[in-house]
């Protein structure tokens, strides 16, 4: 049966990209989103106004729909179930989400199936914490951290202490700190076929945690990319996943490859290919969720860097004058995502400039005079 109707739960920019590239597909969008005025809703044929957790909204928001997917892994499986046991069709399946959305059963499950992971312990509510890795060690919420929500580093016992009492004593995720050389990330998609894509192995350069900036190709060994393939193949195959997953992984300097973090959704490391590769990871997911085979992830430049565009103010302000200096960068593409509140570290945007053989250097200059523009 042909999917004429996506349903998405959530409407931020990820939805939006997604809501875009529906279009070329030819596939209607339907979102499920708690604010008029989201990012996506500019771009959904339907709009469910309702908080994302809200099961009775995803309910209704089934019938307008043929399948439904995923803006981010903050949901309620508990509440799901009962629609998927109605048959409710949702990509990816909520068994494939279950051992992957809390981030301690995610490294558990991780090391069941083989792939390199950090050292790591749960750590209880009510129990003294303890550090069995040394310092600096990291301590995760294990769930609804991102972009360094939920993520501290940990300098020593106090620290440590002081953390987890101002923290109320949650349960966690202790880890060893890995001094990794590098950081990586890559985008796999798995179609209901069972056909596996992988795109191009990045480079991500963080700030505090958050991503800054996206190098496409990562400059790493052959040998790094086949443990990277290899890693991806082996996670979606085994979850047995029809959709897109965003994998972050930990270059250590002896080229080894441990996976960092898992996140079941289209991925801010892979925004560059929207202007830098022959499909798009929003067209990749809509194909797989869709049931239509997959296409190519090949880039169509030599290098392609990804700046994101996060807030540094509390403001109003749409910053039309910058985004217009920003588009006059040669070979520049301005993605503005048409969020009405700026605040520090909100992603309001992001910039892609492709690269040919004969520039290939430039690009940390180039990254560098987007923040120079941006941040002033």
């Amino acid at each position: 049966m042909a999917i004429e109707r996506v349903g998405i739960i959530g409407g931020g920019q990820l939805a939006k990209m997604t809501g875009e590239s529906a279009k070329k597909l030819g596939i209607e969008l339907v979102v499920q989103t708690p604010k008029s005025n989201d990012p996506a809703v500019s771009v959904a044929k339907e709009v469910i106004l309702a908080p994302v957790d809200d099961s009775v909204a995803t309910d209704r928001l089934a019938t307008h729909c043929d399948v439904i997917t995923f803006e981010n892994e903050f949901i309620n499986l508990e509440k799901l179930q009962p629609l998927a046991e109605k048959g409710v069709c949702f990509r990816p399946r909520l068994e494939a989400l279950a051992p992957i959305l809390d981030k301690y059963q995610q490294r558990c499950y991780l090391k069941e199936i083989g792939l390199p992971v950090p050292k790591f312990i749960a750590v209880e509510s009510q129990k003294a914490i303890e550090s069995p890795f040394g310092y600096p060690v990291v301590l995760k919420a294990r769930r609804h951290g991102y972009d360094g929500r939920g993520t501290f580093i940990i300098k020593d016992r106090q620290e440590l202490k002081d953390t987890w009492e101002r923290l109320e004593r949650p349960s966690m995720m202790l880890e060893e700190f890995v001094p990794f050389d590098r950081e990586l990330a890559v985008i796999a998609a798995r179609s209901l076929a069972g056909d596996i894509v992988v795109y191009p192995v990045v480079e991500t350069k963080q700030k505090e945690q958050v991503c800054r900036w996206v190098i496409a190709p990562a400059v790493v060994s052959s040998t790094v990319i086949s443990q990277v393939e290899s890693i991806s193949r082996t996670l979606l195959e085994k979850l047995d996943v029809v959709g897109l997953f965003g994998i972050e992984l930990f270059l250590t300097s002896d080229d080894k490859v441990l996976v960092n973090e898992i996140a079941p959704r289209t991925h801010n490391s892979g925004h560059y290919s929207l202007d830098a590769c022959q499909t798009s990871q929003f067209e990749m997911h809509l194909r797989a969720v869709a049931g239509l085979s997959l296409a190519s992830p090949q880039l169509n430049c030599d290098r392609a860097l990804m700046v994101n565009l996060l807030g540094y103010e509390h403001s109003q302000d749409d910053y039309q004058q910058k985004r217009s200096q920003l588009a006059q960068i040669p070979q520049a593409s301005v993605h503005w995502y048409g969020k009405t509140e700026s605040r520090p570290g909100r992603k309001l945007g992001h910039v892609t400039v492709l690269f040919d053989r004969e520039n290939l250097k430039l690009w940390e200059k180039t990254a560098r005079q987007i923040e120079s523009i941006w941040y002033g």
